[in-house]
């Protein structure tokens, strides 16, 4: 592997949690959802997507989940686990209005990123002796996910008439974003696997994964003292 492209694998989760501000929703886009009454699709659509692809912490747990899979199946039922998931618990989050402390919400996701790199690089095999079902804890994490991207949407003020309209659309607009991250994420992991030395990369790439992992349990965890505090 060329060594700039080493570097910038390595430096990616990092560029990621400095645009933190990018995964919040924007003052505009507030202001337009929060004035919609009645259904509005196309918007809702659009806010799903862009929250999807500006979401550094759904992103670095993808990378994670599709790092090592490089059968088409196995990215499908690893991904379906996801949706499924977080589908659930963002439906019926906001529409239940079940208020989770969004501060814990996103450090869990933290932690979700630091399992599945430390799954990657064999952590649980070499403590356990055995690795954990992957699948359960796919899903288990969609579910955290979904929770994080409702957190976000009750934070707005949104009109009942049409919400389960927008509430559906959005989660739509999620999952197209969430195939054009993996997209990209998929086609350049197919050219990497063909280096040599794609097994070293690979561990300092997941080690620079959990970093980032723990760097986003910090600044949530940070945020929750500072906050009550």
């Amino acid at each position: 592997m060329r060594p700039w492209l080493t570097y910038a694998v390595f430096l990616v989760p990092f560029f990621l949690i400095t645009q933190a501000t990018a995964h919040e929703v924007s003052d505009s886009n507030a202001l337009f959802v929060q004035a919609v009454n009645g259904p509005a699709p196309i918007p809702f659509l659009y806010l799903g997507a862009k929250h999807m692809v500006t979401g550094y912490d759904h992103v670095l747990f993808l990378i994670g989940v599709v790092f090592f899979l490089r059968k088409l199946r196995d990215i499908i039922v690893y991904v379906s686990l996801f949706t499924i998931g977080h589908s659930t618990t963002l439906l019926f989050g906001v529409l239940a209005d079940i208020s989770i402390n969004q501060y814990v919400v996103d450090a869990v996701i933290g932690l979700s990123v630091v399992y599945k790199a430390f799954e990657n690089i064999g952590g649980f095999d070499r403590i356990l002796g055995h690795s954990l079902n992957m699948r359960w804890a796919v899903l288990c994490f969609g579910l955290v996910h979904g929770l994080g991207l409702a957190g976000k949407l009750q934070e707005l003020a949104l009109s009942p008439d049409g919400l389960i309209i927008n509430i559906l659309s959005f989660n739509i607009g999620v999952e197209i974003g969430q195939v054009l991250v993996l997209a990209f994420v998929v086609s350049l992991l197919n050219v990497w696997r063909e280096i040599k030395r794609f097994p070293d990369h690979a561990y300092m790439a997941n080690t620079a994964l959990m970093t980032g992992g723990f760097v986003l349990i910090g600044m949530h965890v940070f945020g929750l003292v500072w906050g009550q505090g």
